[in-house]
């Protein structure tokens, strides 16, 4: 099954998947940074676990399948990803407030404004009058604009594309389509992007969890063989007839 969906995928120079196509899954795109997702969602997941006792049952499996999976997941480095990391590392130093950013133990997620949400008809402003500020000649990078960008604000015309260019970060280092392979093997989750999804539903549900305080004792103790249906060897379960 895997396999013959991923064939229906687009591949980049023989060697890559290309991110957006469809993977075989109705509505299930080819995610276009997978580790950097799944590295962050189970880091999140396992910090939020902390606050569940150990005790609890819920907290050991999430706990022991979001391990094996980062592991394997940090184990499976695709060819640049350090010199990439580092790429990365320079533009927010040169220029930090141009990103926002979300910690977990494993160190700082950072990622540029989603100016895609700017609500353009929040500029729609009757003019004041006064001359409209324009940068000093010669100014080209983000960090010489940042401190002149708030000249902006008395703008009746301010806006975020005026006066910042779109922060453009280098693509994540991809897998090669052997590699995403080996992954989804190791992981036995089905494609790369479903197991996405799983770990970002679990890091949703965390939350709740934690919301609901679910290891604490029933207000109202269930009755006696409540749960004796899903034991295992109970004799009351449907037996499999084989020819």
């Amino acid at each position: 099954m895997r396999a013959a969906a991923r064939l229906l995928a687009s591949v980049k120079n023989g060697r890559y998947l290309e991110p957006g196509t469809p993977t075989g899954l109705c509505g299930l795109l080819t995610h276009p940074s997978p580790r950097s997702a799944l590295l962050y969602h189970y880091t999140a997941t396992l910090d939020k676990l902390q606050q569940i006792p150990e005790s609890s049952v819920y907290r050991q499996a999430t706990e022991a399948l979001t391990r094996h999976r980062l592991k394997i997941i940090e184990e499976a480095e695709p060819v640049g990803w350090q010199q990439w990391q580092q790429t990365i590392q320079d533009k927010i130093e040169s220029d930090p407030d141009a990103f926002t950013y979300k910690k977990t133990s494993a160190g700082t997620v950072a990622t540029p404004p989603a100016y895609e949400e700017f609500d353009p008809r929040s500029v729609h402003a009757a003019w004041d009058g006064e001359a409209p500020v324009q940068f000093p000649a010669g100014i080209r990078t983000q960090a010489e604009r940042a401190p002149h960008v708030k000249a902006f604000k008395g703008d009746a015309n301010y806006s975020p594309e005026r006066t910042i260019n779109r922060i453009k970060l280098p693509s994540e280092p991809q897998y090669t389509v052997e590699a995403i392979s080996e992954l989804e093997n190791r992981l036995g989750g089905g494609l790369i992007e479903e197991v996405i999804q799983v770990a970002e539903g679990e890091h949703k549900l965390v939350d709740e969890m934690i919301k609901h305080k679910v290891w604490e004792p029933l207000e109202e103790p269930a009755p006696e063989g409540q749960w004796k249906f899903f034991e295992r060897g109970f004799s009351g379960h449907t037996k499999t007839q084989h020819p």
